[in-house]
């Protein structure tokens, strides 16, 4: 790639705001660079949407933590490339980041009663393709996971992994045009589902390798097949799952930060920017604290970073990048279900995707425009279950032995549906028990304990853009470097990270964004990066 600008001045000391998995990234990769970094965090505790909600019992006391959001965890070679920032490896840690592959990464369920295992292992997914799907189905998978093996591999260094100033950078070099030539020979510029079904009949197949779409907030019939790289991250790269959950992947990096000189600072809600010269000298916080700084990087939701860039003058030129077409949101719920209850289910998995029989017209209705939008008429649900990978986040709760168990019911935001979740966030959490009750999880309804429910609505006072944990879609128009850019115009040593800005949603790609904001504050190639590169060059010698 060509070089790309850098804030300019002096970026000896900086504030990140922020210490969800963008913030803690950048914060690592500043602090490996020499940068002297203060992290503020408006919760008490770190993560973000790999943060907890903390549960007490009946007598007060502490009965679990809820993992609060993301539950999917790919590409853990990126949490280990910015730990090796400062010197630290997975085990290094306080604590040590034990991750556990799952396998099966999914196991799926349809309509007709059939049910397929996702396996990140070609000869065992295959081998169920084929026990399901027939022979040909699974030489059409073999097929598939070459093509999507290929589309990461064009799309992940120039398209993910690195910094733009303009999309003439995708032509601006031999290499660039290459790249760029291989996606559009790869058919990466057409639809995702389409080509999908070029490889695969079988509508359940299908399904297993497009709903990742969801992620990228499109319909698989209009996402751009590029977004196959996510399914390959699913499906081929593996799923992983931290031992005492998803919050330990932040508090590993938080503790690997503070051992090595940076600064943590939590319930510091940020209120404001001081700026002098066009640039911002000092962070100011709700409680009257203010933190002097050379430079800045912004890592919350969208509406949090532009009130703040209101607040302080700058221009909101170019600033609306990203709130035209806003991902769907998702109810999730979240609590306790007594093991003899759930060792009588259809399944036991880690994840579950519960399909519901109309796939597309779901799609549709989730992602219908401007008060257009439905709820699922016949839902498509992801149960998740992480004691069956991680038997010490079991509960003992009202003298029975009882499992954590989160379910993820997508659905339109305030902008595609405005509709009163105060008032139907519970009915409508009933309504998908009582779905899931139908497909086999007896007494869900009635032995369930809810400890938290979550709704666009919940989502939307978290500042998320339109109440979606997803932030804005991935359309052409806010995809690669046409999504809203970490630097920030009318000031000079802001950066942003995190999904709302490039490279986009999810773990991986927020991973990455830290890094890449740490990139444009002090002007060079983060280190840590061979790692990844490294990793990278494995994976591609394997599929050869």
């Amino acid at each position: 790639m060509p070089r790309t600008r850098s804030i300019p001045g002096p970026t000896d000391s900086v504030v990140v705001v922020g210490s969800g998995l963008a913030g803690l990234s950048a914060a690592l990769h500043l602090t490996g660079a020499g940068r002297t970094v203060t992290v503020l965090e408006r919760e008490k505790t770190v993560g973000g949407r790999v943060g907890t909600y903390p549960v007490f019992g009946d007598d007060g006391q502490p009965l679990y933590d809820i993992d609060n959001g993301a539950s999917v965890l790919t590409m853990p070679e990126l949490i280990e490339s910015a730990l090796a920032a400062v010197g630290e490896t997975l085990h290094s840690t306080t604590p040590p980041l034990r991750l556990e592959a799952l396998s099966p990464s999914y196991h799926t369920r349809y309509a007709d009663g059939s049910h397929i295992d996702v396996f990140s292992d070609p000869e065992r997914m295959a081998t169920e393709v084929e026990r399901v799907c027939g022979a040909r189905e699974a030489e059409g998978y073999r097929g598939l996971r070459r093509w999507l093996a290929s589309i990461f591999d064009a799309e992940f260094d120039r398209y993910i992994d690195s910094n733009f100033d303009s999309p003439l950078d995708l032509v601006s070099t031999r290499p660039a045009l290459r790249d760029t030539a291989t996606l559009a020979a790869l058919g990466g510029f057409g639809r995702l589902g389409p080509r999908v079904g070029s490889f695969l009949k079988d509508e359940r197949l299908r399904r297993v390798f497009t709903f990742q779409a969801l992620y990228a907030g499109m319909a698989p019939s209009k996402a751009l097949a590029v977004y196959g790289a996510i399914a390959h991250m699913d499906t081929s790269m593996g799923v992983y799952f931290p031992e005492g959950g998803m919050s330990t992947i932040a508090e590993s990096m938080s503790d690997a930060f503070v051992r090595n000189g940076g600064t943590l600072v939590t319930e510091a809600d940020v209120s404001g920017l001081q700026i002098a010269h066009g640039r911002v000298t000092a962070v100011d916080t709700e409680d009257g604290r203010r933190f002097a700084c050379d430079a800045v990087v912004l890592t919350p939701d969208l509406p949090v970073v532009d009130r703040l860039l209101d607040r302080a003058g700058v221009t909101s030129r170019g600033r609306r990048r990203g709130y035209s077409f806003v991902s769907p949101s998702a109810v999730v719920f979240h609590g306790t279900v007594p093991t003899r209850v759930t060792d009588t289910w259809p399944a036991r998995a880690h994840h579950t995707i519960d399909f519901g029989d109309e796939w597309a017209r779901t799609f549709a209705r989730i992602t219908a425009r401007r008060g257009r939008g439905q709820l699922m008429a016949d839902p498509s649900l992801l149960v998740t279950r992480p004691a069956v990978t991680d038997p010490s986040l079991l509960v003992e709760r009202h003298g029975e032995t009882s499992e954590p168990i989160s379910i993820l019911a997508p659905c339109p935001n305030l902008d595609s549906a405005p509709l009163d979740w105060e008032r139907l966030g519970v009915p409508y959490m009933r309504e998908i028990q009582g779905v899931l009750e139908s497909r086999g999880y007896d007494a869900l309804a009635s032995e369930m304990t809810v400890d938290h429910l979550d709704t666009p609505k919940t989502w939307q006072a978290k500042g998320m853009l339109h109440g979606s944990p997803f932030s804005s879609s991935h359309v052409f128009r806010q995809t690669g470097p046409f999504r809203r850019e970490n630097l920030v115009r009318g000031v000079d040593n802001v950066v942003l990270a995190g999904s709302g800005t490039t490279p986009g949603v999810g773990v991986p790609t927020v991973l990455v964004s830290g890094r890449l904001a740490a990139e444009r504050v002090t002007g060079s190639q983060s280190n840590a990066r061979a790692t990844t590169s490294r990793f990278f060059g494995r994976e591609r010698d394997a599929l050869n």
